[in-house]
């Protein structure tokens, strides 16, 4: 949503016990993807930018540092990430920049896709 690929976004994961990668990933972009975009693409881009395997996760959110005291308090989402004697915190609030996919067209997008489908089964398909 930020990048300008929609404008309204619901993103879903799903996960089994012992599955080193998700079950699935659902985007619904509600009609408001930008001109010449489809969910599907956008979809694409998830799965190009977003490792959401749950080791992956846990190593990218910073989950295994000991700081949960300070991220319990006051609500999980909305404050500002900072970094403290080597640990981050909030890191999940830093945006992923995106923008470069807002500029291209659907073709591009398709060959950009294409081109990295090795990291996408990778990370998306066991």
């Amino acid at each position: 949503v930020k990048a300008g690929l929609c404008k309204r976004a619901c993103v879903q994961l799903s996960y089994a016990i012992g599955v080193a990668k998700p079950l699935s990933l659902f985007v619904e972009t509600y009609g408001t993807e930008k001109e010449g975009l489809t969910a599907k693409l956008i979809t694409d881009i998830v799965k190009m930018n977003f490792d959401c395997r749950p080791g992956a996760l846990a190593r990218d959110l910073s989950l295994r540092e000991p700081k949960y005291n300070v991220t319990a308090a006051y609500c999980h989402f909305g404050r500002e990430p900072f970094e403290k004697d080597g640990m981050k915190f909030f890191s999940w609030e830093k945006v992923v920049d995106l923008t470069k996919y807002a500029s291209m067209s659907a073709a591009d997008l398709e060959k950009d896709v294409a081109a990295q489908k090795a990291s996408i089964l990778t990370k998306w398909v066991d």
